[in-house]
């Protein structure tokens, strides 16, 4: 079964509490369940992290590295520029990760740092895109 890491950056907490006019009402704890959903569909094992914490998310990936994560899915939000050490951390681990914004940045006028460093990136797709980047990592996996 392919296992998942699921990152959410800094800020993620604040979903449906704050700009909900760019991110819409959904909470973080409804995009988890929304997440679970879309994994127990494709048969997809998930561990899903959220920290305001840099450095506990840097650590998250390098423990996913040493155990067994076959990919990983980031929407970085506050962690989208400015933060090399977790950009770092990306490029230095084993499996693939996708970056992932519930919004479009560059809509804003935003771009990500984390996409230099990712395998691909989905935005704009609200919730959905989790489903999205799940199924893009299966089949990435399964040409391996």
């Amino acid at each position: 079964m392919t296992k998942l890491l699921i990152v959410h950056g800094a800020g993620m907490n604040m979903r449906g509490k704050a700009q909900i006019d760019v991110f819409g009402p959904m909470t973080l704890a409804q995009y988890d369940e929304h997440i679970r959903k879309y994994a127990s569909e494709l048969g997809v094992e998930i561990d899903i992290f959220h920290s305001n914490i840099e450095g506990e998310v840097i650590n998250k990936f390098y423990a996913a590295h040493d155990g067994g994560v076959d990919a990983a899915i980031i929407n970085p939000a506050g962690y989208s520029t400015g933060h090399p050490a977790l950009m770092s951390a990306i490029s230095q681990v084993r499996f693939p990760t996708i970056e992932l914004h519930i919004s479009n940045p560059a809509r804003r006028g935003r771009e990500s740092e984390a996409s230099r460093v990712c395998r691909g990136t989905i935005t704009g797709f609200g919730v959905f895109g989790y489903c999205v980047a799940m199924r893009g990592i299966k089949d990435m996996l399964a040409s391996k």
